[in-house]
């Protein structure tokens, strides 16, 4: 009877153990998620808060229509529409872990319009107004992405060229897609301080917190499979750009303190298909356009004009803006 009760005493100890990990690292309940309105914190923040403040406003002046999609586990996924130009490429824009559309796209949106493109930008799963309330860093996210191209084939057009981007595990997202069956008319993606892993940057975030990365792992393992009903290391980036047939661009922060700037280069030196890197000296977390927006902006131009369903689609007052 002793060691009966030492099992179960033991038993429940990992349970509550896995269901700690799964609740601080998975779930996300409807009530309290991040909102524009938020403050973000950290010092490479606040040196440009003004700045993303001002960008966030502006994108949430802008009048969209509301979408819904279902994923493949039947949730219902919620969007915004921007149209800009009949027959213009669609470009799909997918936010960060526990952040917002509003806030994360808001420059990926500027640019997308600066072109002369349409948009969708997306609540991700358990973000948002999109429904679920597990975040798998996108694994099970990467099938959400495929909802959206296939959504936006149908409804656009075979023939209309589809970009998909991300910043962090939005870019992480894209990435993880690009294993996928995307639809033909999937052209690019355009990745924006990705992830190379989601095991990885979990335990990368637990040294900065002084966590046992050791001790930590298995409790997080088995939350996500117990509790979010997902495999931590059933996709990452590095393993799914090995399949992908688009080409890929890749930009990222020097000072990133959160997702480390060579994440990216481990990413693109398994991309099978064409790859670009671009990394932004003194930029921290997703801020490269926010540092440097003119670089950023012809780093995509550049990228974007190689892609001969895109390139000739570009806006010639963006052409015009970025040769003056």
């Amino acid at each position: 009877m002793t060691i009966l009760m030492i099992v179960l005493i033991l038993s429940a100890l990992v349970l509550a153990g896995a269901y700690y990990a799964y609740h601080v690292a998975f779930h996300a309940p409807k009530k309290g998620r991040p909102t524009a309105d938020d403050p973000m914190t950290g010092p490479q923040y606040e040196a440009v808060a003004d700045h993303l403040f001002r960008m966030t406003n502006v994108i949430r002046s802008i009048p969209f229509e509301p979408i819904t999609v279902k994923s493949h586990d039947d949730l219902t996924l919620f969007g915004r529409y921007y149209h800009v130009k009949d027959g213009a490429p669609v470009e799909i824009l997918f936010h960060g872990y526990r952040s917002c559309a509003f806030r994360d796209c808001s420059g990926g949106h500027a640019l997308s319009r600066k072109m002369g493109f349409n948009s969708i930008v997306v609540d991700q799963r358990a973000h948002g107004e999109s429904g679920g309330n597990t975040i798998t860093f996108g694994i099970r996210e990467r099938f959400d992405c495929l909802r959206w191209a296939e959504y936006a084939r149908d409804r656009f057009g075979a023939e209309t060229p589809i970009i998909l981007s991300g910043l962090s595990m939005g870019a992480a997202t894209v990435l993880m897609a690009s294993g996928l069956s995307l639809p033909e008319n999937v052209v690019c993606i355009m990745a924006d301080s990705p992830f190379s892993s989601p095991i990885s940057i979990i335990e990368k975030v637990c040294r900065d917190m002084h966590y046992p990365v050791a001790l930590c792992r298995p409790f997080l393992h088995l939350g996500a499979r117990l509790f979010g009903k997902f495999r931590l290391n059933e996709c990452e980036a590095t393993q799914a750009v090995r399949r992908a047939s688009v080409p890929i661009l890749l930009l990222h922060g020097e000072e990133d303190d959160f997702v480390p700037c060579p994440m990216s280069t481990e990413i693109a030196a398994c991309c099978a298909s064409p790859v670009t890197v671009h990394t932004f000296p003194e930029a921290g977390h997703g801020l490269s356009y926010v540092v440097d927006p003119l670089r950023y902006e012809h780093a995509v131009f550049d990228f974007l004009c190689k892609i001969p369903k895109v390139r000739d689609k570009i806006s010639e007052g963006f052409v015009r803006q970025l040769s003056e």
